[in-house]
Formats: structure tokens, sequence, C-alpha cells
């Protein structure tokens, strides 16, 4: 009985109803696609470190990562890939000659990382034949190619088929330099990787250097990043005199950006739900109050206080549960349509490429956080009707039957 006269309650004043409710769709929806955009605006910063940049997992030699001195490399890297093809969840993996040095163009000079790369494998790796803009990808004919990007070009004036010489040392420590033709012009979308980095074969590179059949650098990727854990543990009982860390060791800013959004969750959904339960509360005891004389004429007859206190309290939660649903379904249906068709955010995309973000973020979300909603707004519910609830409680029946 007293659960039919809550729901009959909500419905006696519509429209202040269907205004408590509105706001709690919007607040609902709101949340879920705030957080959605926030994981996507990570997922976006982490997959691009991960892809143009640190990979799942790296093999170095233990001093390597030290200072990052070309000394200190690893021979026969063949072996090293046949190993990283025997990991669980493997999808590719290359090997990489690392290099400081300086990029020279008649028009300048500037330092820069040489990376020589396997074609074929790096663009299994990095996806780097498909962000080129101009110009075409490594050839398998032809010496001392070599790819700049965008940024550097602009700087520089390199075009498609400019020359440029790279100078570096050598392993026994001479400067030595060699003169390349720019093939490709590339574009990550991560302004201090392609500010600092140039592509050439690790065959030319390491001709120059004087010894062929090394690699300073292994990069893993993986089908699932959840596996980078299993990956290291085999990796690094399969080769005990390297170095094996997975991109969160590696990139410790990528790991805090991870760790980082469940926090950010839970600040989106307490910020919103207070504003929400100042609202209802502000309503309910409206409601509480026009309805003065009928609370006092119910206790006069009988109806006592936990009675009154449950039927103020089932109306908040009533409105709140029928208000939560099409808030989910809403926030929900965003999520997938955006998760496909994503937010571009060209207009900002100067700035997001500072920070090694993408102008297309796609909205996700774990499926975890949907429970999470249904809790925040049960407790929202609850919360706010106590307020109401104690003061209607708290009336005097005689004095309410005579309040005009």
């Amino acid at each position: 009985m007293l659960f039919r006269i809550a729901w009959k309650n909500i419905w006696r004043s519509p429209t202040r109803s269907f205004v408590v409710m509105g706001a709690i769709v919007l607040g609902v929806w709101a949340t879920i696609f705030m957080i959605s955009f926030t994981y996507g605006m990570v997922s976006s910063y982490v997959d691009n470190a991960i892809e143009n940049q640190i990979s799942h997992i790296q093999v170095h030699v233990p001093d390597f990562t030290k200072d990052q001195e070309y000394q200190y490399y690893f021979e026969n890297p063949e072996h090293l890939l046949a190993e990283a093809k025997m990991v669980e969840g493997y999808r590719a993996a290359t090997v990489r000659t690392l290099i400081k040095g300086a990029f020279s163009t008649s028009k300048g000079m500037r330092g820069i990382e040489i990376r020589g790369v396997i074609p074929a494998e790096e663009a299994n790796v990095t996806k780097l034949d498909q962000k080129l803009v101009d110009g075409k990808y490594f050839q398998e004919e032809g010496k001392n190619q070599c790819l700049v990007s965008q940024r550097i070009a602009d700087k520089l004036g390199v075009k498609v088929r400019s020359k440029i010489v790279l100078t570096f040392q050598d392993l026994q420590g001479q400067v030595t330099a060699g003169a390349f033709r720019v093939v490709g012009i590339f574009d990550t979308g991560n302004a201090p990787f392609d500010n600092g980095n140039v592509f050439v074969k690790e065959a030319d590179l390491n001709r120059l250097l004087g010894e062929e059949n090394i690699a300073h650098e292994m990069a893993l990727i993986l089908n699932d990043p959840r596996q980078v854990g299993a990956a290291k543990a085999f990796l690094q009982q399969e080769l005990p005199d390297f170095k094996v860390e997975t991109y969160r060791e590696i990139s410790p800013d990528v790991q805090l950006y991870e760790s980082q959004i469940q926090n950010s969750v839970n600040i989106f959904i307490v910020i919103i739900m207070l504003a929400l339960v100042f609202g209802i509360i502000n309503t309910m005891l409206m409601a509480v109050l026009e309805r003065y004389r009928e609370l006092g004429m119910l206790m006069a007859i009988g109806m006592n206080k936990v009675r009154v206190f449950l039927m103020i309290f089932l109306e908040t939660i009533f409105l709140a549960l029928v208000a939560f649903i099409p808030g989910l379904l809403l926030g929900y249906l965003s999520v997938n349509y955006f998760n496909v068709y994503g937010i571009n955010l060209s207009a900002f995309s100067k700035g997001l490429e500072q920070f090694g973000m993408s102008k297309m973020v796609y909205p996700t979300l774990e499926q975890g956080v949907y429970l999470q909603m249904a809790i925040a707004v049960a407790i929202t519910g609850i919360l706010a009707s106590i307020y109401p609830a104690w003061k209607a409680i708290n009336l005097k029946p005689v004095d309410a039957i005579r309040k005009i």
C-alpha cells in the first residue's frame, strides 16, 4: 500500500516531477559522457605513445637504458625477434638501431635521433607507412633513403627528393656522415616525437656505423595490452642478459594517466551527484511543505512517523530510479555512437599534438562504470530523501491541520 501511495504522489504534480527527472536524466547522461570522453582522451594519449614511441614491450642491453649510448648494442638481433614470436599474444615486433646525431640541410642544422629500421617490420609495429603525407615509404631498391617529419621539413625547407646529411659517431667513436635522400614525409600527430626523429633503413645506418648485424632496441606489440605482464616474464626468462621493460616502466607518465583515470571517474560522479542532491532536496522539500495539512491529517488518524518517513523516502527513490533508466540509456547510446564515429577536435589539433594526442577522440567506457552510476544514483536518492522526510515527521499534526 505504501508503495502505491508513494508512486501516485509523485504524479500529483507532473510538471514538478518531470523537471526533477529531467535534471537527473541530464545529470546521468552528462556524467557518463564526460567520463567516456576522459577515457577516450587518455586512450588517445596512451595509444599514440605505444604506437609511435614505446610499444608494449622493449628489450635493450641493460647499460643502454641508462645513457642511451650507441656502443651498448646487441648482436644477432634475429635471435630476439625469434624469441618475440614465441610470446603469447604476439602481433608484431621489430628491431632498431638508435643513434643521436645531427640533421643538416642547406638551410640549417638540428639535433636528432636517427632511427634505423627494417621497413616491413617497422610498418607492422608503428604503421609508419600509413602516416605519410607526401612521397613514398622505403623502397626495396636504393640506398640511403630517409623519412622526415612534416614539422622538420617545414622548418628546414625539406621536400621529397631533397638531399640531407646525417652526422653522428660510428662504433669506433669517429665522427662520420652520410648523405641521404628524402623519399617520404610523415606526420604522426605527436609533435615532440616528430620534432626529434628521422627514419632510415637499418642496413644503411649499420653500414655507416661499421657493424651490420646489430641493433639497440627490440619493440614488441601485443594483441591485448593486458598480456604485457606475462609477455615480459616470458621474455625475461628467455633473455636473461637483456633488460625487458613494459610501456608502463618505460614511460611513467603513461602509467600515471592510466592509474588516475579512476580518480577522474569518481570526481565526475561526486560533483554531478552533489548537484543533483540539492536539486532533489529542494523539490521534495517543496512537496512536503505543500502537503502540510495532508501529512498532518495522516498522522492524526494514526499513520506513524516511520510510515510517513518511508513514504517520502520512496517518493524520492522512485523519482531517481524512473529518471535513471532513460539517462543511462541515453548515455549508453551516445558513447556507442561517438565510439564509432569519433569526436573531431581539429580546431584544437595544434595544442593536442603538443601532448601527443590525436585530433579524433573516440569515447569509450568500461562496463563497471554503469554499475557505479547505478549505485551513485541510488545513494543520491537516499541522501536527498533524508531531510524532506525528517521535516515531514517533525510536523505537529494539530498545527499542520490548522495551517492555511
